[in-house]
């Protein structure tokens, strides 16, 4: 571990409370107002988190009922067993999967999982691109495996930031994104029994509406 990471770590400071003026929750912490369930994995409130917990091993969203363009978001989350989630933004998320359209921040319990790479660009025309960016290997070991992580993610335009407990993650200028707008989801991802929380979500957003 580089000593860079080392200090960021060492005086990370895992969000409690709004991050300052002009953030606004996106969770009460009492119940999913704002949020809908789409797809038939199980998201419920539980001790003052938010808990996403795979049932049938198919894909499950948790999405805003609003949709963002320009934004901060932050973030805390605890994957409970080995899996892979996601929040996701610009997107489109329907009950049908063949449907959905979105770009994906990555989220893993494992490191080495690319927790905060980018992925996706999916479209139900053009499907997806895979893989967008990665962070650098060296960066991987600022997760916390199976223990509170906190992610701020930052889009401006085409340029997004991601921030893993205090370190960045990426800082990537996209070219030619396909989806430009539309609602945040976490996700359960499909074919993995799986139980992940999330918890202090705030954003600030930045578009002029």
């Amino acid at each position: 571990m580089t000593s860079r990471i080392a200090a960021a770590l060492a005086t990370s400071v895992l969000l409690a409370q709004s991050p300052g003026a002009g953030w606004t929750p996106l969770f009460n912490g009492k119940d999913l107002t704002g949020w809908r369930v789409v797809g038939p994995e199980r998201w419920v409130v539980d001790n003052g988190t938010i808990l996403g917990e795979g049932i049938h091993g198919k894909d499950g969203f948790l999405k805003t009922e609003k949709t963002y363009k320009n934004f901060h978001a932050s973030l805390r989350f605890k994957c409970e067993t080995p899996n892979n989630s996601g929040f996701f933004y610009h997107s489109g998320i329907e009950e049908d999967i063949t449907k959905i359209r979105f770009i994906q921040v990555e989220i893993s319990s494992a490191i080495g999982g690319h927790t905060g790479g980018l992925h996706g660009d999916h479209t139900p025309e053009l499907k997806g691109k895979g893989w967008i960016v990665w962070p650098a290997p060296e960066l991987e070991a600022v997760l916390r495996p199976f223990d509170w992580n906190e992610m701020s993610v930052s889009v401006e335009g085409n340029r997004i930031r991601t921030r893993l407990n205090g370190v960045q993650m990426i800082d990537f200028t996209y070219p030619d994104p396909r989806n430009t707008d539309g609602v945040i989801a976490l996700q359960i991802h499909p074919g993995k029994l799986s139980r992940i929380r999330f918890k202090d979500i705030f954003i600030r957003d930045l578009t002029v509406r």
